[in-house]
């Protein structure tokens, strides 16, 4: 019996001492291996807005709809552009003929100088008893006022030239603006709460649709501070979804640098905002880690701000 008794006892000190360093390897697991269910999927959203403005005439996607890059998102009443396309056309020839004409009046000033400067120069040379000193002196005055009346001829041709480079700018501007008007997806991409209808304005640089570009998914994984010993860029990882099917394979790409402190916040005279009150339980603060998805399985459909589960391996 006593036998029996010691026997009975050592086993039940076996199993206790088991269950205590099973139940240690979990909470060890569970506290400090790299794993996380708090994962967020993400992905780029480009605000796509105009950089000209217009009432919206044609709007040719759908919510949700899959489009690619160079695709037209939706189109500006075109009547507007067109006016000032023709507008900048009948400016550019304007001042086509402004510089023509300021070319002729420059050429016809400097012919005028050289004929005007070799008589000055003839003259200059001719003695006394065949040209008085005050044709002499006149012939030289001529000369220069030629002179002065092509400098401004010159001054007028070069402002013509600046004229007619404005409006160069102008017209291809203006051309520019009627290229604009229709708006192309820039990325290929997700449409998603799709607000916009013909009728609408809309205002340059404000972002009326939002793109998801298809090809920018990755998830932000919310590790733990207690777990960021055992993270390291370069670490695979098994992304598991809320929703289930395959796992997706990934690699972390990078760990965050900062988080804010909301304990201590920015006062308004620009000094630190110290929180005195201290709460005896402090939970582990969260810190995202970037993981870059490598293989998304075929039929895994991706949304972004969906759940996951994160696990990482050397």
């Amino acid at each position: 019996m006593k036998t029996q008794s010691i026997l009975r006892a050592s086993f039940t000190l076996t199993m206790l001492l088991i269950a205590v360093l099973l139940v240690r390897t979990l909470w060890v697991n569970y506290m400090y291996s790299p794993w996380t269910r708090d994962g967020r999927v993400r992905a780029e959203v480009v605000q796509v807005s105009t950089d000209v403005s217009g009432l919206v005439s044609e709007v040719r996607v759908r919510d949700n709809q899959l489009v690619r890059r160079g695709d037209i998102l939706f189109i500006l009443d075109p009547a507007r552009f067109h006016y000032a396309v023709a507008q900048a056309d009948a400016d550019l020839q304007r001042a086509q003929a402004q510089m023509a004409q300021a070319r002729a009046q420059m050429a016809a000033s400097s012919s005028d100088l050289s004929m005007k400067r070799a008589q000055a120069a003839r003259r200059a040379t001719l003695a006394g008893d065949v040209i008085s000193d005050e044709n002499r002196a006149d012939s030289a005055s001529i000369a220069k006022e030629s002179a002065s009346t092509y400098s401004a001829d010159v001054a007028a041709y070069d402002a013509a030239e600046a004229t007619y480079k404005a409006a160069v700018v102008a017209q291809q501007t203006a051309e520019l603006n009627l290229t604009r008007s229709e708006v192309r997806a820039p990325a290929d991409g997700y449409i998603t709460n799709l607000n916009l209808y013909p009728g609408d304005f809309a205002t340059a640089g404000v972002a009326r649709m939002a793109l998801i570009d298809s090809h920018s998914f990755w998830v932000y994984a919310y590790f733990e501070e207690t777990k960021l010993p055992a993270v390291h860029v370069g670490d695979r990882a098994v992304v598991r979804l809320l929703s289930g099917g395959k796992d997706i394979r990934g690699h972390v790409d990078s760990l965050a640098s900062g988080i804010a402190d909301r304990d201590n916040p920015t006062s308004g005279d620009l000094l630190a905002d110290v929180n005195p009150i201290f709460t005896w339980v402090r939970l582990a603060q969260r810190v995202p880690v970037r993981v870059h998805l490598d293989d998304v399985p075929v039929g895994v459909k991706l949304a972004m701000g969906m759940t996951c589960t994160v696990t990482l391996r050397p």
